[in-house]
């Protein structure tokens, strides 16, 4: 009992497996929130596309010396509204849109990445840096996870309504440009609070595993929701302590502990059912 505790215990007597935990946490809640909604909505791409549409904005924002939380959010809103307009004003498919328009921005982000100079630790961008992560991040981090959490509590109904059905919606007297263009806003400033943890190569599995891990498991969606969130904090804050001891990655870490969560809830669900029958 004792060694558990204390392998438990060791992590918290640094600075900086404290911040790191405390944003791992916080992160873990709202990436887990927007989860359900981005697996209701059929999203996932959606999710793959703007995390890696972000990474030109980071770098114009590293050499033009603004906040490279600006420029990814920018990057991310301006992903969102390519991919809107050219679905809106084309025949081609939403899924077709996105693959472009998410390719093209990521690959212009990599010779960007190239020739920013010095860059090196822009890596940290693409891999994440949780354990680099300050004090006045972890508050920036709960500053802007707190707004993203409120506004999905307040809006909850109206966006569940769109992600079923969006025609109902309009019926409704709700406007589903409105509700699709918030939801995206959301989903950018989400990855890019995000991806300090895991980076943006591994920032879809935390907007995607909760979500659906939470879904095989259950049909209500405020179920749906708790369990999603318990999923994420559990694999976040796990997987910062394992990265710890064993010296690995610590996003790497979050997300295999994710993807191990749905392989047992996937499993234990089919074998739930083959009882039944």
């Amino acid at each position: 009992m004792n060694n558990i505790i204390n392998w438990f215990a060791e992590p918290l007597a640094y600075t900086f497996m404290q911040n790191a935990l405390w944003t791992a946490l916080i992160v873990g809640v709202i990436c887990a929130v927007l989860s359900c909604y981005l697996i209701l909505k059929s999203w996932a791409l959606m999710g793959d596309a703007i995390s890696h549409a972000i990474l030109p904005g980071v770098v114009i924002a590293y050499t033009t010396g603004i906040p490279l939380i600006a420029g990814a959010f920018g990057a991310g809103v301006i992903c969102s509204l390519t991919i809107g307009y050219l679905k809106e004003h084309s025949r081609i498919k939403e899924d077709t849109v996105m693959g472009i328009v998410f390719s093209g921005m990521f690959a212009l982000g990599l010779v960007m990445f190239v020739k920013a100079k010095p860059a090196q630790h822009l890596t940290h961008i693409l891999f994440g840096n949780l354990l680099g992560v300050s004090t006045a991040e972890v508050i920036q981090t709960l500053i802007i996870s707190t707004i993203i959490f409120l506004i999905v509590v307040l809006k909850r109904r109206d966006f569940l309504l769109y992600c079923f059905d969006p025609t109902h919606t309009k019926v409704s007297g709700l406007s589903p440009r409105v509700l699709h263009y918030s939801l995206l806003a959301l989903l950018s400033l989400t990855i890019v609070t995000a991806m300090q943890v895991v980076g943006v190569i591994l920032v879809v599995a935390m907007l995607i595993s909760p979500g659906i891990t939470a879904f095989v498991l259950t049909k209500r969606f405020d179920m749906m929701l708790v369990i999603a969130i318990v999923v994420s904090v559990t694999t976040s804050v796990f997987g910062t302590i394992v990265s710890y001891h064993i010296n690995g990655s610590t996003g790497a870490c979050i997300v295999i502990l994710q993807a191990i969560m749905f392989s047992l809830s996937l499993s234990y669900t089919k074998f739930k059912n083959q009882l039944k029958n």
